[in-house]
């Protein structure tokens, strides 16, 4: 029962973009490419075994196994081959990661490392390679997002004027064309544009919200193009259910042309969304989007395709003079008069939620890319507490719709855009299945025959239709080369600036002896309070905290050292996340705390974080001596908490806000806090307490949990690193226009999640020149 709600609801969210590309697929052919009514049987044909061999087979039954850990797309796969062949070049720490192996117990159960594995892991230029297909990946998911809203809403839009030109006016027949020529240049484009504004603006209240009605539309939707396909089968062509044979795409073989060949271009819209079932696969179950494609979704389609090549069969058998028009429309001529005003109305709010799909998982995808450090940082709203990969992000939002209205006036045109559209879904598709080749041989260690059979078998296919495609460069297709040249140098530039910042950290980092040890000269005055210091690095001193030492020799009496590190899976649970460490000796008060968080994470934008590390430190402090689990760094012990402790917390908060007695006055402290409620715009205080007569904690524990808490109620200080980066002299162009582009976007983007909730009296800033 589960699963057929399962299946239900991704019936709105996952195929929206497959239901609604009737709409646009046989349109977008030129009309001159339709010689015959031969034409016809040969390109339902390709529709036919394209959706069999690409959307079915490809997907349904081999990409949908490689989830990780219930996610999907791209990024997921580049995820695994970062965990299982070590081809990761995002910043991660291997204290960190040695951490997380030990815990999922991944070194005793890895198996020899393979001829393929050993050879990728020697050749760093293939690490490159691989974060670059995942990068292109991931931008073909962006342009498209700007892609289909424009073309699924103008094919739309001209349904509505086919119904308003089919109007009876009482006026003279001069009259009366010029009102038709009227409208059929002038409604389309600004009815597409009203659609995507209010498309757009309805974004912000979440998908969880506005997709409650999805679902009943697309089925009433595909229930209507289910009968308009039936009733043209029988009543124009029934023997358009021959075109499945293969004879039909060798006689399109044998009789081609350049400019029949470029029409191919088209039918790779017939799988528009196919990445969606791999991309979603975490909102839903991989069971509920296999049934609910093989069991409704692939029928209708075929069915819906077939009736519409019978139509342009027997349109051309007759030779219709209509259909040499050149904005003539198939699908909506295939529809009898009486109902095509209802099938207008449908198609125009189906075409909105199959948009509403890919605007989705474009949002999901730079969700993955920004936790991964592939993306500048811009603000990212969770709409649902139950469902992780439901996000917003205002200003991409507006970026996209920007870029969707602008196709939509400039082109006006959906062979134009079909064309753009086209080209990025089979790029995206070819480059699912180069990682998936890798997958299969790294991942699931098959044959490298097997591998190469999968790379081959699919990826020609696609080569095919990106050939058509790419000899439609110059009609329209150009513009999807703008998007990803503006989508892939902003995701590049701020990687690259991203990984040479860490390696200068690195680099220039000092050790712990320099800032504990008397003999180094510093003379260092301790004052009292905590003091968070954020940095990226988790050994040593940040390169911009032991310069403001050098010129301020004084630090707090308590000090954090506190460092996010993405780790390649989708979410890390509580119990996993903090790794607390101890820096010298216990008299140093000095501490270090890793936090770790999935792609799908969201620990950032947590309101209670400061109290969370708090409490992560005191169970350290409790732990730290008959830990079993621990691990040594070259700092000393790092313990991994979260867990319950079997006499109890170490530090119990109370979310109290007015002033209360205590049996226990003499442990029980108050603390002020910055945490920025959701439901009020106020500062609330957390009070922490030790836990009374508690016989198991010995007297060291107790006192230094109570430096901790006296510590807090002193103060807090927060200690953020502020570059400049300059670039090293000799320095090629290359270098020097990425750095520029990371430079503008990390002045001129959001700020630092870590920065966004700290009171503006207890952030320190310290100014640091970066030569890269």
């Amino acid at each position: 029962m589960h699963t057929i709600l399962l299946s239900f609801q991704s019936i709105g969210v996952v195929y929206g973009r497959l239901s609604t590309a009737p709409l646009y697929v046989f349109g977008s052919i030129p009309q001159n490419d339709f010689i015959s009514d031969e034409s016809a049987y040969e390109y339902f044909s390709f529709i036919f075994w394209t959706l069999t061999v690409l959307s079915l087979v490809k997907y349904t039954f081999i990409v949908l196994k490689a989830d990780n850990d219930g996610e999907g797309g791209t990024f997921a796969l580049y995820s695994l081959l970062c965990k299982h062949a070590k081809v990761g070049l995002l910043p991660n720490d291997k204290t960190s990661d040695d951490v997380t192996n030990s815990e999922t117990g991944s070194p005793s159960r890895t198996k020899a490392e393979s001829r393929a594995r050993r050879a990728i892991a020697k050749h760093k230029s293939s690490h490159y390679l691989m974060l670059f297909l995942a990068l292109f990946g991931s931008c073909m998911i962006i342009c498209d997002a700007v892609l289909t809203p424009a073309i699924s809403v103008l094919s739309a839009a001209s349904g509505l004027r086919r119904s308003l030109t089919d109007i009876k006016y009482s006026s003279s027949r001069e009259t009366e064309d010029s009102i038709l020529k009227d409208l059929r240049k002038y409604v389309p484009v600004p009815t597409a544009c009203a659609i995507l504004v209010c498309l757009f603006t309805l974004q912000q209240y979440g998908s969880h919200r506005i997709g409650s009605i999805f679902a009943p539309v697309v089925i009433l939707w595909l229930l209507f193009i289910t009968g308009i396909g039936i009733y043209n089968i029988f009543h124009y062509d029934p023997h358009i259910v021959f075109a499945i044979s293969p004879k039909y795409m060798y006689k399109f073989f044998q009789s081609t042309s350049w400019r029949s060949w470029r029409s191919l271009g088209s039918i790779t819209l017939c799988v528009a969304g196919s990445e969606a079932m791999f991309a979603d696969i975490g909102h839903f179950s991989m069971k509920s989007i296999k049934m609910t494609f093989i069991c409704l979704i692939y029928p209708v389609l075929i069915l819906s395709y077939a009736g519409q090549a019978a139509f342009i069969s027997h349109a051309l058998s007759i030779k219709d003079s209509s259909f040499a028009i050149d904005d003539y429309n198939h699908f909506y001529r295939s529809v009898p008069d009486h109902i095509h005003y209802v099938f207008t109305i449908l198609s125009l709010l189906a075409s909105a939620i199959g948009s509403q799909a890919t605007i989705t998982a474009c949002f999901s995808i730079v969700n993955q890319c920004l936790a991964l450090g592939c993306f500048p940082r811009v603000k990212v709203i969770h709409t649902s507490d139950k469902i992780h990969g439901q996000v917003y992000i205002p200003d991409l939002n507006w970026m996209i719709m920007i870029l969707s209205l602008g196709i939509t006036i400039g082109f006006h045109d959906i062979v134009r855009i079909g064309n753009a559209s086209g080209m990025a879904i089979v790029s995206g598709m070819l480059v699912t299945t180069c990682l998936m080749s890798l997958v299969i041989a790294l991942y699931w260690e098959k044959s490298l025959l097997l591998s190469t059979c999968f790379l081959v078998f699919f990826g020609s296919i696609e080569a095919v239709y990106l050939s058509s495609n790419l000899l439609n460069f110059h009609k329209g297709a150009w513009y999807l080369a703008v998007l990803l040249a503006l989508s892939l140098t902003t995701m590049v530039a701020w990687h690259y600036g991203t990984l040479k910042k860490y390696q200068f950290d690195i680099e220039n980092k000092v050790s712990m002896e320099w800032l504990t040890d008397p003999s180094s000269g510093l003379r260092v005055s301790r004052v009292p309070g905590i003091g968070f210091v954020y940095t990226d690095i988790v050994t040593g001193i940040p390169a911009f905290f032991s310069h403001f030492i050098t010129n301020v020799p004084a630090f707090h009496q308590v000090l954090i050292f506190v460092s996010f590190k993405s780790l390649p899976e989708p979410f890390v649970s509580p119990t996993k996340r903090y790794l607390i460490g101890r820096v010298g000796n216990r008299d140093n008060k000095i501490y270090r705390c890793i936090v770790r968080y999935g792609y799908h994470d969201h620990i950032r934008d947590s309101d209670d974080f400061e109290e969370q590390i708090i409490r992560s430190i005191g169970e350290f402090i409790s732990l730290e001596e008959h830990d079993a689990e621990s691990l040594m760094s070259t700092e000393g012990k790092m313990i991994i908490v979260g867990k319950q402790l079997p006499e109890g917390d170490a530090l119990i908060p109370l979310h109290d806000t007015g002033a209360t007695s205590s049996p226990c006055a003499s442990t029980q402290t108050n603390i002020n806090t910055t945490e920025d409620t959701k439901l009020k715009r106020k500062r609330k205080k957390v009070r922490f307490m030790l836990p009374a007569n508690s016989p198991k904690m010995r007297s060291s524990v107790r006192e230094e949990l109570n430096e901790l808490v006296d510590a807090r109620e002193s103060g807090t200080a927060y200690f953020l690193g502020q570059s400049h980066i300059a670039v090293r002299n000799g320095s090629n162009f290359i270098k020097r226009f990425l750095i520029m582009v990371y430079v503008f976007f990390d002045k001129n983007c959001r700020e630092p999640h870590v920065a966004l909730n700290i009171p503006h009296a207890a952030l320190v800033e310290v100014g640091m020149v970066y030569i890269i």
